[in-house]
């Protein structure tokens, strides 16, 4: 388990900061992550990586002279947020364009693609890569679907490359592309990992069975085996990964390959060097030659008890892309050319003024902060049970990431409520901060729904409760709109959607807004504990098929509590 620790919210900002102060010769703080202290050309491409804490050397690790030039980190198995993102690639940014790369995770998506658009928006020439070479989660005719695991080091290490040899933005994206499509991984687990400050294991493995296909945010696998012997391992996941080998001769592939065995958390390197030895054999009876093969923890899962393999099919040029000379924290190769220091000025977030609001709007101002310390109450309480379901199916993040963000929202509103903000702004400014403190989907649905919500609202009109009707309608079309997901999917939606359907039509035959509300609320619940006989069609779980079944989906879940919360908390009647 996770033993050292201050306060677990803090983990993943404490142990960034530490690695800072530990490696001033390779990274800086900056607001969502860190940059290089080194300096790179200016007008070369910018290459910036990022996903959730607890993958230690993955993201922070990889950031110097021929990898990446900065890494966005977020929570413990969370995305950073947008602002994260954005914030990291401002500070990274050469002048010659950047490329983005992260897991194929749909918090990831949402929140490097809302960050991308921002900085188009604003004239910087962006590109973003989902890495997806994990062979469990979807068919070989799904590739570019698949989750990404340890295949984004390979990703990256050919990106990196690209960019310091000084290819344009075209050529290295190209390159991205290529690798990506080349790069298979399968895993096994032992047994599962402690999120900082947890009593127990996101899941657990029965003994004398291995769990195949896990995730590398605490996903458990998609099937129970029998546990094997290191050879045994070590020919499951090599028929994996080989299993999906291109034919020789076809565009330059001759049988050489990158090929890196990871462990996980707690599977020593002397036992990943028994399994390598059998993986060798194995890769040597099938023809094939690796290419400085890697074996080592290079990207874990706090503690878990596993380990992975990736192979990634060569040609010439991914070759000598591969071999190239590297220097960052956890990952060194052959020599890079010293480099002057780079200066980054620490972000100043200034306090943006408040806009002016009339008497009216501030009062639904306040009402609608007393509703956001209703749901941050209501996910602090709920926090173990939201994280012990997510972890059936799942992560076993959301409930920290319920906390994490009714915390920051109610924190942004009672901030902004205090400097006499409106109805609108506060209800932005709360989306703002939940998306930024939670991370993951459901922080960048959340605050989504929340900054539509605010959109329907104004700072200088009264609002009737028709108008609060449509700012949740607005709300609920926002999530449906960024996550992509419909009923059916066993997601949140699954629940917000009776949620909304019951709150306009009670409402609009003549219902006052908090009978109206109990109605949706009841009728989120029902839909809420129905997903527990759906199989999850999007989503983490969505790889784990039948397994998903018999448990009621978290995201649903939790939107169901908190809105019953507020249909019993009285504040409505007001």
């Amino acid at each position: 388990m996770t033993r050292l620790y201050n306060d677990p919210k803090q983990f993943s900002d404490e142990a960034l900061a530490g690695m800072a102060l530990a490696h001033p010769g390779h990274v800086q703080r900056v607001h969502g992550g860190v940059v290089r202290s080194t300096d790179s050309p200016r007008g070369s491409v910018s290459v910036v990586v990022g996903g959730g804490s607890g993958h230690y050397p993955a993201f922070a690790g990889w950031v110097g002279p021929g990898l990446a030039h900065g890494a966005a980190c977020g929570n413990v198995f969370a995305s950073p947020s947008a602002s994260q993102v954005y914030s990291v690639v401002r500070a990274a940014d050469n002048g010659g364009g950047v490329l983005l790369l992260y897991g194929n995770y749909a918090g990831d998506v949402l929140h490097f693609g809302q960050a991308a658009e921002r900085l188009r928006a604003e004239g910087l020439d962006v590109r973003t890569l989902a890495v997806s070479d994990d062979v469990a989660s979807n068919t070989p005719e799904n590739h570019r679907d698949r989750r990404g695991v340890t295949g984004d080091l390979v990703v990256l290490k050919v990106t990196g490359a690209a960019a310091e040899r000084g290819d344009d933005l075209d050529a290295v994206e190209r390159l991205a592309r290529r690798a990506n499509d080349r790069t298979r991984s399968l895993g096994v687990a032992f047994n599962g990992c402690t999120l900082p400050g947890a009593a127990e294991p996101l899941f657990r493995v029965p003994a004398g069975v291995m769990s195949v296909g896990l995730g590398v945010h605490g996903e458990p696998g998609v099937r129970d085996v029998p546990m094997g012997t290191a050879a045994e391992v070590a020919d499951l996941l090599v028929d994996g990964v080989l299993a999906e080998e291109p034919p020789r001769g076809r565009d330059g592939y001759e049988g050489r390959a990158v090929v890196i065995l990871n462990g996980l958390g707690t599977v020593k390197n002397e036992e990943l060097y028994v399994v390598y030895g059998r993986v060798a054999q194995r890769l040597e009876d099938a023809g094939l030659t690796p290419v400085l093969p890697e074996v080592g923890e290079l990207m874990s899962s706090l503690d878990m008890a596993g380990l992975s393999l990736t192979v990634t099919f060569l040609d010439p040029e991914l070759e000598e892309l591969w071999v190239a000379p590297v220097d960052t924290i956890a990952y060194r190769r052959g020599a890079v050319q010293e480099r002057g220091r780079r200066e980054v000025t620490a972000d100043a977030v200034a306090a943006e003024p408040i806009p002016e609001a009339s008497a009216e709007s501030r009062e639904l101002a306040q009402a609608i902060t007393d509703v956001l310390e209703v749901l941050r109450a209501t996910a602090v309480a709920a926090e173990p049970e939201l994280g012990r379901l997510d972890a059936i199916a799942g992560d076993g993040d959301h409930g920290q990431g319920m906390s994490y963000g009714t915390t920051g929202a109610w924190r942004a509103a009672s901030d902004a409520l205090a400097r006499g903000a409106g109805a609108r702004t506060l209800l932005v400014r709360a989306g703002e901060a939940w998306s930024e403190a939670a991370g993951g989907t459901s922080g960048a649905l959340w605050g989504g729904a929340l900054t539509a919500a605010g959109a329907a609202l104004s700072d200088d009109a009264p609002a009737a409760s028709a108008d609060i009707v449509r700012a949740v309608e607005q709300g609920g079309q926002a999530v449906q709109r960024l996550g992509g997901a419909e009923p059916g999917d066993k997601t949140m939606v699954d629940a917000l959607v009776p949620f909304t359907t019951v709150l306009t039509e009670r409402f609009a035959s003549g219902d006052p807004l908090p009978r109206a509300w109990a109605q949706a609320a009841e009728a989120a619940s029902h839909a809420a504990r129905a997903t527990a006989e759906i199989q999850a069609r999007r989503g983490r779980s969505r790889v784990l098929g039948e397994k998903s079944v018999g448990t009621p989906d978290p995201g649903a879940t939790s939107f169901a509590l908190l809105m019953s919360a507020v249909a019993e908390s009285g504040l409505l009647e007001n």
